[in-house]
C-alpha cells in the first residue's frame, strides 16, 4: 500500500525542520535515485553531466562492454535513459542518450549481423522518439542532425529497419530533402 500525496503532506506538516532534514538524509542514504535527484537539484549541471556520463557508459556496456560480449539487455539500457530523465529533467541530454542507444544498436547489428525483430523494433521506436523531439525543437535537431544522418546511412537494410528510420527522419520538419532543394 502506498501513501497518497495529501496524506503525506499532512504528516510532513507535523514534522519539525530537524525531523524533515533527518528524513531527507535517511532517504538519501538508502535510495540511489534520491541521491541522483538531490545531486542534480543542488549541484546542478556538474552533477547532471556526471549522471549523463554514467548512464551513457551503462548503455554502452549493454552493447560493447570493455571485456567480453554485450548482454544486449535492451530493457536495462532503456531503464538508464528513463532514470536519467526522471532525476535530472534534462531534455537535451535525455535525447542524446536515446540517440546514443540507437547508435549503439546500429553499430552492434553492423558488427554482429542480423539480430531479432524485437531488437529492430526497439531501435526504431527509440529513433522515432528522438525524431519527434527533434521535430518539436529546431535547435535540438541542429544539435543532433549529423548523428541522425549517420544512423540512417550506417543502418543495414533488412527487417524494414533502415526504411523505418528514414521514414522517422523525414518526418522531422527541419529536414530538407535534397530532392526538394533542386526546385
Amino acid at each position: 500500500m502506498k501513501i497518497k500525496i495529501t496524506e503525506l503532506k499532512k504528516h510532513l506538516k507535523q514534522f519539525e525542520q530537524k525531523e524533515l532534514i533527518d528524513l531527507v538524509l535517511e532517504m538519501f542514504k538508502t535510495n540511489k535515485e534520491v541521491q541522483n535527484f538531490l545531486s542534480s537539484k543542488f549541484l546542478g549541471d556538474e552533477a547532471i553531466e556526471v549522471l549523463f556520463n554514467q548512464a551513457r557508459k551503462k548503455i554502452e556496456n549493454e552493447f560493447f562492454p570493455d571485456r567480453g560480449h554485450g548482454k544486449l539487455r535492451l530493457a536495462e539500457a532503456k531503464k538508464e535513459i528513463t532514470a536519467f530523465k526522471k532525476v535530472t529533467n534534462d531534455e537535451k541530454r535525455t535525447v542524446d542518450l536515446m540517440l546514443f542507444y540507437v547508435e549503439q544498436g546500429v553499430e552492434y547489428t553492423c558488427a554482429y549481423g542480423d539480430i531479432s525483430e524485437g531488437f529492430y523494433s526497439s531501435m526504431i521506436k527509440m529513433f522515432d522518439q528522438v525524431a519527434v523531439e527533434c521535430d518539436r525543437d529546431e535547435d535540438l535537431y541542429k544539435e543532433f542532425s549529423k548523428r541522425l544522418e549517420n544512423v540512417i546511412s550506417k543502418a543495414p537494410e533488412g527487417w524494414g529497419f533502415q526504411e523505418a528510420l528514414v521514414d522517422s527522419y523525414y518526418a522531422i520538419e527541419w529536414v530538407i530533402d535534397e530532392e526538394d532543394e533542386e526546385y
